[in-house]
């Protein structure tokens, strides 16, 4: 599906109002309605509840429910690159996707570092041993680029049409709760962080719906859904759009080499740039990869995507003279694997049984 076809006024203003601040109480259809209504979007919760359905079921969603922030959860993730030699290219990428380890795996377009992967553990001190099973097998060096500072992970992909800034949170809507100053799960934590991973079910109490799963009170698992959201378990509730359903078909990773001195200034500059998802320091290696900062923008045609990689450029200038060798942008050419990061191994590592 294209970005517009088949996307009505009022389709766009729920996916443009709801990627993040979905209300998390008993029934959240019918406040956020309301807060569509108070936007001039005539709808009732059950005819909210019914577009959510049928976007969900034509793709159009990923899913609906709660997006877990698994750096918080437990156990570690990497961004790992190589080089994968064209005539080697599928052998390789079958080797490295083989490992259960790796999440993602894209081809990029670079002259040398042409292929990049996430490496996803439980146990953070495993990053190590599958980076060098990768190179033994592959009899290819790899480059891991963990991240240093994270300035933004927030990927909004709107649309023309109503509630065009995509501001409508009400995530203060519910319980009143307060976050609890302990870094591993319950075992209780563990089965909901498992259990809505994937999604929340798209019905009228979808919260209600995965209490009665887990054998719990409804209660308990909005109040810790809420509490998750507020200590940063939880990025945020809402829609999670397909950004290829909605035409967002152009991903660049731009690349930067940032002065070090200048990291804390310019992170959050470039990360206040809406069309930038995700923004992070990560290292540098001698001689293969002078590069410490990542900012990914999406677009809709290249022609979108190369003015915003422009308007990045246009912000790191107000801050140094970036030289041509300064800066790169990987474009995604294929999707080599694409698999969840396995949640429930990293949670069940990170929960307190006693």
């Amino acid at each position: 599906m294209s970005e517009t076809a088949g996307l009505d006024r009022i389709d766009r203003a729920v996916i443009n109002a709801f990627q993040g601040g979905f209300p998390v109480v008993e029934e959240p259809f019918g406040p956020a309605a309301e807060a569509l209504r108070e936007r001039g979007i005539d709808i009732t919760a059950d005819e909210l509840l019914a577009r959510v359905q049928e976007l969900d079921g034509e793709g159009v969603l990923t899913r609906f429910g709660a997006l877990i922030n698994a750096q918080e959860i437990g156990g570690a993730a990497t961004l790992v690159a190589m080089h994968a030699p064209e005539e080697r290219f599928e052998e390789v990428a079958e080797q490295v996707n083989s490992h259960r380890e790796v999440a993602h795996n894209y081809r990029r377009e670079h002259p040398h570092l042409n292929m990049w992967f996430v490496v996803s553990v439980a146990d953070p001190d495993a990053v190590e041993r599958v980076l060098a099973d990768i190179e033994e097998e592959t009899g290819q060096e790899t480059y891991n680029l963990p991240k240093q500072q994270e300035f933004r992970v927030e990927a909004k992909f709107l649309l023309d049409g109503p509630i065009p800034e995509g501001d409508v949170d009400l995530s203060d809507v519910g319980p009143d709760v307060e976050a609890v100053d302990r870094d591993s799960l319950t075992p209780d934590e563990r089965d909901l962080v498992v259990e809505i991973q994937g999604g929340l079910p798209v019905t009228a109490t979808p919260y209600t719906d995965v209490a009665t799963g887990l054998g719990v009170d409804t209660e308990w698992v909005v109040r810790t859904i809420k509490r998750f959201n507020e200590e940063g378990k939880v990025r945020r509730v809402g829609v999670i759009p397909n950004h290829y359903a909605l035409g967002y078909t152009e991903n660049g990773m731009t690349v930067w080499n940032v002065p070090d001195e200048l990291v804390e200034e310019v992170g959050p500059e470039v990360a206040g740039l809406g069309f930038v998802t995700h923004c992070y320091q990560r290292p540098r290696h001698d001689d293969v990869w002078p590069y410490n900062f990542f900012a990914m923008t999406h677009g809709r045609s290249e022609a979108e995507s190369e003015k915003r990689i422009q308007q990045v450029k246009e912000t790191m200038d107000q801050y140094w003279d970036v030289g041509d060798n300064d800066w790169d942008t990987l474009f995604s050419s294929e999707i080599l694997k694409k698999t969840g990061i396995r949640l429930d191994e990293r949670a069940e590592a990170n929960t307190d049984t006693e």
